[in-house]
């Protein structure tokens, strides 16, 4: 008897347990902290510092109102009208540039991502958590 009930409180728990979130179609995949050469704050080196966004699905996504945000300074890239591709990446500096399908620039006169650690964080256009990504000290570049 024991045993009928545990099984079938277990098919209930089962039943009544909120299902897993399905992963997201837009992930952070690398971001580049820290760009070889000194920290000038030249454009060029502002521009050697960016994330990198990858559209995992299979369909197109618009971007448009979607927001990148460090944890540090709060520093926030918003996505003006855009549509990431299914398969492709789109890469954002930091610096000053003009914006193509495949590269976005954030327009600021000083570097964004921590070496020494930082969070990105990327929310859709109503403000919901798509993904994030948190790191340490690191030399160059971290995956995530």
């Amino acid at each position: 008897m024991r045993c009928k009930t545990f099984v079938a409180l277990a098919t209930v728990f089962a039943l009544l347990a909120p299902a897993a979130p399905a992963a997201a179609a837009i992930r952070i995949t690398k971001v580049y902290v820290n760009p070889p050469g000194s920290d000038t704050g030249s454009n060029r080196s502002l521009n050697n510092e960016y994330i990198r966004l990858r559209n995992t699905g299979s369909k197109a996504r618009r971007l448009t109102g979607w927001k990148l945000r460090d944890r540090g300074a709060d520093h926030t890239y918003t996505f003006g009208a855009y549509r990431l591709r299914p398969g492709t990446n789109v890469t954002i500096h930091t610096g000053r540039g003009s914006d193509t399908r495949r590269h976005r620039y954030w327009d600021m006169d000083w570097y964004v991502w921590n070496n020494t650690g930082d969070t990105a964080r990327l929310r859709n256009r109503s403000g919901t958590l798509v993904d994030g990504c948190r790191w340490g000290t690191v030399n160059s570049y971290t995956r995530c």
